[in-house]
């Protein structure tokens, strides 16, 4: 119970990257401005879903359910460590860590099984599109909604009580961008491979399964879209898809990294890196992707940035 205590009264050194960093100054300023274009873009990506009537779609509130995730996310991580940054003030308190770590597991499990669902969307919309609307009706989309944040809530509830169990009697410094599983069981005082055998399997339950599910998706897909007549449709269809593909590249290949590979596979520095990978890149380029070769979200938000900017000239 010593231990325990001391850890509570004393919280933990979050030294993060820019720390580790040989030109912070310039990685600050970097991560700033990814963070500005996250909240911006994602912003005005939920905006323009939200008042266009025509994206009241179910393709259109997946996507919308995934920038308010990637809003949240890079909310969690990236304020604290800019102002510990900037404040010289890297202590965060033991209920701090807890909830950064629930929070972050949360909206990060919540956003691994959202891709999954776009992916079987895409998978009806294209090879079934008869039956699409009955498919993807209302109700099935908001039960896909529901069921990726529930889950993803349980899943973080589970993980963060038990990581927090542990007595932690090192430095109590943690070298990550902010409180995760990994970093964390390195300052364990007690024997953790039972537990970390566990974070295996489930990373490979919450990640590879729906991974799986998507490229199983995308096979089927690509079959179809080769036998499609029209150029055109073909076209849009790869478009489409291909925008999905990047993301989930992007942000399967850094959560397998952290969760899948085993302890000897990470170095501190690798594992700072691939955070910021998917915590502040991630989040800022997803609604770029989806957006910029997207007509029909292009040509909403240039109806929606229309109501509210020529009302205003007028005026002017």
């Amino acid at each position: 119970m010593e231990l325990w205590n001391s850890t509570l009264g004393r919280g933990f050194i979050l030294v993060g990257i820019l720390n580790d960093s040989g030109s912070p100054e310039l990685l600050c300023a970097t991560i700033t401005v990814l963070y500005v274009l996250a909240l911006s873009s994602n912003g005005l990506l939920l905006l323009v879903i939200t008042t266009d009537a025509r994206l009241h779609v179910p393709m259109y509130l997946l996507l919308g359910q995934l920038s308010l995730m990637d809003l949240l996310f890079t909310s969690v991580v990236t304020p604290k460590a800019l102002i510990d940054f900037l404040c010289r003030e890297n202590i965060i308190t033991f209920g701090g860590c807890a909830l950064q770590m629930f929070l972050a597991l949360t909206l990060g499990g919540a956003e691994d099984l959202l891709l999954a669902f776009m992916a079987y969307d895409r998978y009806v919309a294209i090879c079934h599109p008869l039956n699409y609307m009955t498919l993807m009706r209302p109700s099935i989309c908001w039960l896909m909604v529901a069921t990726s944040w529930i889950l993803a809530f349980l899943s973080a509830l589970g993980h963060t009580i038990y990581t927090m169990h542990y007595p932690f009697c090192k430095a109590l410094k943690i070298r990550h961008l902010l409180c995760e599983i990994p970093p964390l069981l390195r300052l364990a005082c007690a024997d953790t491979s039972r537990y970390e055998l566990m974070v295996y399997v489930m990373g490979v339950t919450f990640l590879i399964t729906p991974l799986a599910a998507i490229l199983a998706s995308y096979m089927l897909i690509l079959f179809t879209v080769l036998h499609m007549p029209s150029n055109e449709g073909r076209k849009k269809a790869l478009i489409t898809c291909s925008s999905h593909l990047t993301v989930v590249g992007m942000f399967y290949g850094a959560a397998t990294f952290m969760y899948v590979l085993p302890s000897s596979f990470h170095s501190a520095k690798q594992d700072n890196i691939i955070s910021v990978l998917y915590t502040i890149v991630t989040p800022a380029l997803n609604p770029l992707i989806y957006s910029l070769r997207n007509k029909e979200v292009m040509g909403a938000l240039r109806r929606v940035l229309g109501k509210h900017i020529l009302p205003t000239q007028c005026t002017l």
